[in-house]
């Protein structure tokens, strides 16, 4: 797969967001195929299918929109805060 639409933009907001870095990589670590580095060429980018399956469904059409970097920052927040949540509170 090639890069993402909007990669460039989200990275530039990501910047100025030191506080996510964990949680970026630790997502980007989720989405990554297994034993990417054992594939020719060496990507950890999603399967291609996959990502537009996920572009369809969080912004509707072909699957073929940019990333938004408000959209993502705001999910890599709403990750942080369930990862921070302690299990007995989702009881």
């Amino acid at each position: 797969m090639t890069r993402p639409k909007g990669l460039g933009r989200v990275v530039r907001t990501m910047a100025t967001r030191p506080e996510l870095w964990p949680v970026a990589l630790a997502v980007a670590a989720r989405l990554a195929p297994t034993r990417w580095w054992c594939r020719w060429p060496p990507s950890p980018w999603p399967d291609a299918r996959y990502w537009r399956f996920r572009m369809e469904t969080a912004y509707g059409g072909d699957g073929d929109a940019p990333l938004d970097p408000d959209d993502v920052v705001e999910f890599l927040e709403w990750c942080r805060d369930g990862w921070r949540r302690p299990a007995r509170a989702l009881r």
